[in-house]
Parts: structure tokens; C-alpha cells; sequence
């Protein structure tokens, strides 16, 4: 930890106000156009306006976290930017996957591009990206490398390192909110209790990662330590919260079996005797 602010990041420019606008309300008008041409091909199975809200809400979160006030404060402030990657990196993918987009797409698209788009989803790759084995170090597993190297520092000095940053983020979360509790098609996702068990290990990194930084062990941003011990109890009590939705994500969609159900056999009274 550096007792002397660096201001972080280096701004954008016109890409810092313009993408953080236009790129919410592309994905969000995207989205809601695919949901009325899947109404309008499924008359009988109307897509869920439910879906649709957390959607939405998934873009208004990211809209938010790139927008003022939470984006200046994040420029110049660690315990802004720990906001901001609670945002994009596990409130935002949450919202976002339980939109379902990728079962919109198969609704709202013709049958032979629902085929190839089916082919995709069984390939190797994306059976290897929809383990939560393999999404987990990519979210979870980055917080390491961010904050205790000199990759934070380095990628925050450089608009271009600052937006990778945010982009990593996004899609690793994505990941793995949908390997763990997203209701579109994943082939080769493990069973409820291997999940649970895949978020438990996801929660012990995340607090283990704020306790050494709340510590200042291993800590490699140059910041006040007021600002660190600070953010470091936003990412704890944050990334608690964030988890505790991702599990009752995950509970809500379980369907434990049932036992199939026998009709009792009627007792034979007892023939009286002589």
C-alpha cells in the first residue's frame, strides 16, 4: 500500500460519456426487440416480463456503475472503483443472466438459426466455459492478481487498461452467475449441491481476498490505506450480498426429486374364526 493518492484512472475522453450511454441502451433496446419478435413467433408462451425487468435492471446497474456520480468517484477514489467492480463484476452479471438472453435468442430467431445456435451451446468450448470449475478462477481467481500485483496500477494508468478491466469483469461474473444459477441451457452444468459448493469456495476467496487487503497484506495499490481498508469492507460486505442473491438464484431453480407416489394397500379385515 502507497501512503500518496494517485489519481486513477487516466480519463477516456468522449468514451467515457459515450460508451457508458450508448452501450446500456443498445443491449437494453436489443433486448426488449428480440422479446416482442419472440411474442410475436411464440403467441401461446409470451416471454416472461419478469425476465425482462431483471434484464433491464442488469443494464440500469451497469449504466449506473459507468455514469456519474459512481464513475468520478472511482477515478479518484479506491473505495469508488471497489463500488464499481461489485457493480459491473456481480450485481450487474446476476441481473443480466437471469434475463435469460440466450433463451430469448433461440425464441425470437428462426429455426435453423436456433440449430446452429444449439450446435454452439453443445460445443466443446462452451461445455468447458459453463463449469463452474473453469468460471470460477476467471471471476473469483482475478481478485488476486488484480489487487495484489502491479497489474491494478498498471491497467488504471491507461483508459485502454481501465475499460479491459471493466470488460473482464463483466463477462468472467457473467460466467459465472450462469454457470452457478442461469436459467438458459448449459449442458454441462453440475448438479445444485456441486454449485453450492462451487460459491462456497467462490465467498471464501472473495473474503479472504478483503481481509489481507483490510490488513494491508500483500497489497499492491497505490493508495491511502484508508482508502484500502475502506474498500476492502465494501468488496467484503458487498461481495457477501451480491453472493447471498447468486444462492437464492441458485435455490430458487432447484427441483429436488420426488419419490414416486404408491397408493397404499387396503388391509384384509380378518376372517372370523370357526
Amino acid at each position: 500500500m502507497d501512503h500518496h493518492h494517485t489519481s486513477h484512472p487516466v480519463s477516456g475522453g468522449a468514451l467515457d460519456v459515450v460508451l457508458p450511454v450508448l452501450a446500456p441502451l443498445v443491449c437494453a433496446g436489443g433486448y426488449l426487440l428480440l422479446a416482442s419478435r419472440a411474442r410475436r413467433r411464440h403467441p401461446v408462451r409470451a416471454w416472461s416480463a419478469w425476465r425482462s425487468t431483471a434484464f433491464c435492471a442488469g443494464v440500469l446497474l451497469l449504466a449506473v456503475a459507468l455514469l456519474p456520480p459512481v464513475a468520478p468517484f472511482a477515478h479518484r477514489d479506491f473505495r469508488g472503483h471497489m463500488v464499481q467492480h461489485l457493480l459491473i463484476g456481480m450485481y450487474a452479471p446476476l441481473a443480466l443472466v437471469l434475463g435469460a438472453p440466450v433463451t430469448l435468442v433461440l425464441r425470437a430467431v428462426s429455426a435453423p438459426r436456433a440449430r446452429r445456435l444449439a450446435a454452439v451451446l453443445h460445443s466443446g468450448p462452451a461445455r468447458l466455459l459453463s463449469r463452474p470449475a473453469v468460471a470460477l478462477p476467471l471471476s473469483a481467481g482475478s481478485l488476486p492478481v488484480l489487487y495484489f500485483t502491479p497489474l491494478y496500477d498498471t491497467a488504471m494508468a491507461h483508459p485502454a487498461g481501465h475499460w479491459l478491466v471493466h470488460a473482464h469483469s463483466l463477462l468472467s461474473g457473467c460466467l459465472f452467475a450462469h454457470a452457478v444459477a442461469g436459467p438458459d441451457p448449459a449442458p454441462a452444468r453440475p448438479g445444485v449441491p456441486a454449485r453450492l459448493a462451487w460459491l462456497g469456495c467462490a465467498i471464501a476467496v472473495h473474503a479472504v481476498a478483503a481481509q489481507l487487503m483490510y490488513g494491508g497484506f500483500w497489497v499492491d495499490v497505490h493508495a491511502p490505506a484508508s482508502e484500502v481498508r475502506g474498500g476492502a469492507e465494501i468488496m467484503y460486505y458487498g461481495g457477501d450480498i451480491a453472493e447471498l442473491l447468486l444462492a437464492a438464484a441458485l435455490v430458487a431453480t432447484w427441483r429436488p426429486g420426488r419419490r414416486p407416489f404408491t397408493r397404499p394397500v387396503p388391509l384384509r379385515p380378518a376372517r372370523p374364526s370357526g
